[in-house]
């Protein structure tokens, strides 16, 4: 079953309550995100990727990962 862009949102909703949150894609496995929140305040941006791929709960994993390609933009506001 493939992924949706509303799916990608409401997972990373869970640990970023607060953050705007932008999801563009709708073949299934490609897909854009802009994910901006306060708690990336201080952080460089590869910490701020992981955590947006940790809320992913591992759909981006193996060779059977539900989610192929995530281009991900994160920034505080």
């Amino acid at each position: 079953m493939a992924i949706q862009a509303r799916d990608i949102e409401d997972l990373i909703r869970e640990s970023f309550p607060n953050a705007r949150i932008e999801v563009q894609g709708d073949d299934g496995q490609h897909f854009a995100a802009t994910v901006v929140d306060e708690s990336f305040r201080g952080q460089n941006r590869v910490q701020q990727q992981r955590a947006v791929y940790s809320a992913l709960k591992g759909k981006m994993d193996g060779p059977a990962g539900e989610l192929h390609a995530l281009a991900l933009t994160t920034r505080a506001p």
